[in-house]
């Protein structure tokens, strides 16, 4: 089986700011929605978590397996997608002129200004992930759970259920609730 869940609530969360790669950890409702998942989701089975090395990634996977003897391993091409110079724009949508609003409007005709990544880019390294890493341990049988962002874990939903780029964010990829996804 292969899961995935997103990370908890951060103060950026909460604000409305792009975070991308910019490394915010937890605030305490973030923690706290951790501890309860940790507790929801008790008698789910994983062998191994994959997660992003982005602080509020790791805290969410730490405190959810907290207890169990589940493995975590940090891989980069998990990171949240990066909006460049855009991170930590408060409320983007609602800037008429910031390019990073039509990623949440239309993904698919979104167009990465300069320095921030393209949908192109973050499928291709979560889709190397998936490729190199993912199918061989669910080829063994392992259950997975992948610990990461919004959109890179809407990048591997895409992926995994070919969906079409304009449903990018039709899946609606809740803090800390667990999505199986085969």
């Amino acid at each position: 089986m292969l899961y995935i869940m997103r990370h908890g609530k951060t103060e950026w969360n909460e604000k409305h700011k792009l975070q991308g790669r910019t490394d915010i950890p937890l605030n305490e409702k973030g923690i706290l929605m951790a501890k309860k998942a940790c507790e929801k989701y008790k008698d789910v089975h994983f062998d191994i978590c994959y997660c992003s090395p982005l602080t509020r990634a790791k805290q969410t996977a730490e405190l959810v397996l907290e207890g169990r003897n589940v493995p975590i391993i940090y891989d980069t091409r998990l990171e949240e997608m990066s909006f460049g110079k855009f991170e930590g724009t408060e409320e983007c949508i609602n800037i008429p002129d910031c390019p990073i609003k039509m990623f949440f409007l239309e993904p698919e005709n979104y167009e990465a200004p300069e320095g921030a990544e393209s949908l192109d880019d973050l499928f291709l390294r979560t889709g190397s992930f998936l490729n190199e890493v993912v199918m061989p341990e669910l080829e063994k049988g392992k259950d997975i759970l992948i610990v990461g962002h919004g959109a890179m874990n809407s990048s591997i939903l895409c992926q995994v259920k070919n969906l079409p780029r304009k449903d990018f964010w039709r899946a609606g990829i809740e803090n800390c609730k667990l999505m199986k996804l085969m």
